[in-house]
């Protein structure tokens, strides 16, 4: 398949990619249980990478309160920074560079995972029930001086990642996590300086991104990237909007972002609540107009369904569960086998396609994701007979 997607790309500041398909973060639930990464995520980087333009990895937390999910890798320590260098080597494997996603998840951390139960956030405002966080958990407002301390684990964890051979990082400001909870006029009640205002609700996340920048000028000895990640909307009424994600956009390119990458539903099909004619997708890479690179990630499985949407002018396309299921799919793309590409994971890839087992169990346990193998399901109809 010949497409723009499978043209080089060049960020401005001298990153160069082969090509426009960036391999999206995946939480794997599948570190150890000592925060280090597992033989089973090494393992599923290496066999995803080829091909891919660039790497991001999953989530990673910058401070033990900010654990989103069991089996999630660690950032916060140099007693890390081993585990990390593992990790960025299996990401650049494949010969794409490799950005390491940090984050604080909020009042979406889970409760049994962080000291003493723990959980903060903006104000005290609990998260609603989802498939991967238990809800009704009231956070504990974060106090100022808290807030700082947050920042600087930010920073420190730009430092290890650094130190460990990525070429970037990407904070993670969208699902709900800790800077999103900062910038939603929904969860955040405050009545201080990191409140009230929706200049003030910015202020975190954009002190963030000028401490990551501080870190990024004194340690960083090559090019690297530092992308932001949002949720342009939230389904809560009074949560986020269109024109919210705007403003902050502008904000954080002002701040000096390499690119923004948005998180959708679905990036060809995704509207704004108030019904726009246009995607979400278009309409931010309309409002960005070239300033940066736009990332858009949600629902990509087919090489097709990657190149309509870099016609949404996006300049690059994340493309997650295509690569869970077929982590051979640029290679497919490029050699003209696209029809092999598979939409679902059938039970007896699994192997095959070196899907650690704690990922596969979540997958098994959602919808549209796998499929049972006919002669399997025969079999196990005839042993049950």
């Amino acid at each position: 398949m010949k497409s723009e997607l499978f043209a080089p790309f060049s960020f401005p500041n001298g990153l160069t990619l082969r090509n426009h398909v960036v391999m999206a973060p995946m939480t794997t639930w599948s570190g150890n249980d000592d925060g280090t990464v597992s033989d089973a995520e090494i393992n599923y980087y290496r066999r995803r990478v080829q091909g891919v333009g660039l790497v991001l990895t999953g989530c990673t937390h910058v401070t033990a309160t900010g654990v989103g999910f069991t089996g999630e890798f660690a950032a916060c320590d140099d007693k890390f920074t081993p585990s990390l260098r593992q990790l960025a080597d299996a990401a650049k494997s494949g010969g794409a560079p490799a950005l390491l996603q940090i984050f604080h998840a909020g009042n979406k951390a889970e409760p049994d995972l962080v000291p003493d139960r723990d959980v903060v956030s903006a104000s005290a405002v609990p998260v609603a029930a989802g498939p991967f966080n238990p809800g009704g958990v009231i956070p504990r407002p974060l106090s100022h001086d808290e807030i700082l301390d947050v920042i600087a684990d930010f920073g420190a964890a730009t430092r290890r990642a650094i130190e460990a051979g990525f070429d970037g990082i990407e904070l993670h400001g969208a699902h709900g996590f800790l800077l999103q909870n900062f910038f939603s006029p929904f969860y955040n009640r405050r009545d201080d300086d990191w409140g009230r205002s929706p200049e003030n609700r910015m202020r975190f996340p954009l002190a963030v991104v000028t401490e990551v920048k501080r870190v990024i000028r004194e340690f960083a000895d090559r090019p690297f990237l530092l992308g932001y990640r949002i949720s342009p909307e939230e389904p809560e009424e009074g949560g986020l909007r269109i024109n919210d994600a705007y403003a902050l956009i502008d904000s954080l390119i002002d701040a000096g972002v390499d690119y923004i990458h948005a998180s959708l539903a679905n990036v060809l099909e995704a509207k704004p609540v108030a019904n726009d004619e246009r995607t979400i997708a278009e309409l931010i890479a309309a409002h960005v107009a070239g300033r940066v690179p736009v990332i858009a990630a949600g629902q990509i499985r087919t090489p097709e369904q990657a190149s309509r949407a870099l016609e949404l002018d996006l300049s690059l396309v994340a493309v997650g569960q295509g690569l869970v299921i077929n982590p051979n799919w640029v290679e497919l793309a490029t050699s003209g086998r696209e029809n092999l590409i598979a939409d679902t994971v059938r039970t007896s890839t699994v192997p095959k396609i070196e899907l650690p087992a704690k990922l596969w169990g979540v997958i098994q346990a959602a919808t549209g994701w796998f499929k049972v193998d006919d002669d399997l399901a025969e079999r196990a109809q005839k042993a049950s007979a």
